[in-house]
């Protein structure tokens, strides 16, 4: 999980350049770096666990402002 996060890191710390670069599309990072560049999220990851161990990446669409890298979960919860 730590290595992902490195991941998430660098996305965050390059997000302006990679937005202005590669805006809208769905990039797989690894070890800190571009592996590849996709149109759609599910080709990014059918491409990405073709060439790479699961877990090992992550898929992040170029997309400016925090919102594209957080998300909320909501969950139903029974008392």
């Amino acid at each position: 999980m730590a290595d992902l996060k490195k991941e998430l890191d660098y996305f965050i710390a390059h997000q302006k350049e990679l937005v202005e670069k590669y805006a809208g599309k769905f990039l797989v990072i690894k070890n800190q770096q571009i592996v590849s560049v996709h149109d759609t999220e599910i080709e990014a990851y059918e491409q990405a666990q073709k060439d790479h161990e699961l877990g090992t990446f992550i898929i992040q669409q170029a997309l400016p402002g925090e919102e594209s890298y957080t998300q909320t979960f909501h969950s139903l919860v029974s008392l």
